[in-house]
């Protein structure tokens, strides 16, 4: 190892020791009460900037940390290592902040992604609608160019940070007949935006404190320079081009997911004890966790990989595709095969393990269903 590498990992290292004290003072004590409200506490942003860990791969220059996506990876591992991925930091930085450093301007840049890095502003994407789930092209939200603005007119649903959210990224039809060719990203920004409304606090089966909402837009004026890129329709474009980081974070946090919950596996089949010895010393067991072993550390070679290629510039869409499918399914199994071990306790919510069974069912469903990845890795066959 030459001595450039051996100071980015400790480098590495040292940012994961600072993040893993930062969620143990200031993320683990809250997590009940979170859940239980729903949200996160603006506080938590506020502090998670302080502290360095929002917009962590951001160029220093716009208040970022000047890191890459190897820091991201951490923020992801060790929310997971905490069972907390309602957090939701790898949203805010890792796939929010990317869309205003590669097509805002410099104005837009300096605007919005150190008030992103300091907690001021929460940041969320708003590209699902009731009718139009991963058929992006699908969408109904219009923004209307009117002299020197955008009006925007929609709906959307199941967004993430949408009740906090202080800055949005909208994806809208600019051109209503020219399908994909026809889209835009509009950003806004809530803070007394009128006929901009937040809907509900949707409840969901799992990451309970992640507040996941729908956001109504009747009206809503923003400035034309709001608009992201040189140019309007080139929306659809620039979300195919970031989606593969986006795939990239959903598989992140689910390999992270397998190795936590194994490692509480096994420590809790060591000690529970049936028929007058521990559940470890059962060879069905010890059979069960070494496939889940397996499969854990085979995906971990994987989205390693992916991580390299993703920092070469060569990770591509069929790849990227393979890692959010493959590992959000195994994800799902591992755990499932942990919560087994657990029995009754396992569906008990004060268990670690029972909220990463069910916050785990979403990353099937998100960042593009697993029947779109397939999709898009059979165009590459």
């Amino acid at each position: 190892m030459d001595a450039s590498a051996a100071d980015q990992t400790a480098e590495l290292t040292l940012f994961r020791e600072t993040v893993r004290r930062f969620f143990a003072a200031e993320v683990v004590p809250h997590i009940t009460a979170w859940r239980k409200a729903g949200i996160v506490a603006r506080e938590a942003w506020r502090r998670a900037g302080a502290a360095g860990l929002l917009c962590a791969s951001m160029p220093a220059e716009f208040g970022g940390g000047g890191g890459d996506f190897r820091h991201e990876a951490i923020l992801i591992e060790e929310l997971a290592a905490i069972g907390f991925s309602d957090f939701a930091i790898s949203l805010h930085n890792a796939i929010i902040a990317p869309y205003l450093l590669a097509y805002g301007s410099e104005t837009q840049k300096r605007r919005w992604l150190p008030r992103m890095a300091s907690g001021d502003m929460v940041a969320a994407i708003a590209m699902t609608e009731p009718d139009a789930g991963s058929d992006l092209q699908a969408i109904r939200t219009t923004a209307r160019r009117v002299g020197d603005t955008y009006v925007l007119n929609g709906q959307k649903t199941f967004i993430s940070n949408g009740q906090l959210a202080d800055l949005v990224i909208v994806a809208a039809k600019t051109r209503v007949d020219a399908g994909a060719k026809g889209i835009s990203l509009i950003v806004v920004e809530t803070r007394d935006a009128p006929g901009f409304r937040r809907g509900r606090n949707l409840e969901k089966i799992g990451k309970h404190a992640q507040d996941t909402s729908e956001l109504f837009f009747d009206d809503v004026v923003v400035p034309a320079e709001n608009l992201l890129g040189s140019e309007p329709d080139r929306g659809f474009v620039q979300l195919m081009q970031q989606l593969p980081q986006e795939r990239l974070v959903i598989a992140v946090g689910a390999v992270a997911a397998m190795e936590a919950a194994l490692a509480e596996t096994i420590a809790y089949v060591r000690s529970r004890r049936a028929f007058g010895k521990t559940l470890m010393e059962f060879q069905n067991t010890r059979f069960v966790l070494a496939e889940a072993k397996t499969t854990t550390q085979v995906a971990r070679v994987f989205v390693d990989d992916c991580i390299a290629r993703l920092l070469a510039g060569t990770l591509d869409v069929s790849t990227a595709a393979m890692a959010k499918y493959w590992t959000s399914e195994m994800q799902g199994k591992v755990i499932d095969s942990c919560l087994q071990f657990f029995g009754g306790y396992g569906f008990m919510a004060e268990y670690p393990i029972a909220h990463r069974y069910t916050d785990a069912r979403v990353q099937r469903l998100y960042g593009g269903s697993n029947e779109i990845m397939k999709e898009l890795i059979a165009r590459g066959l």
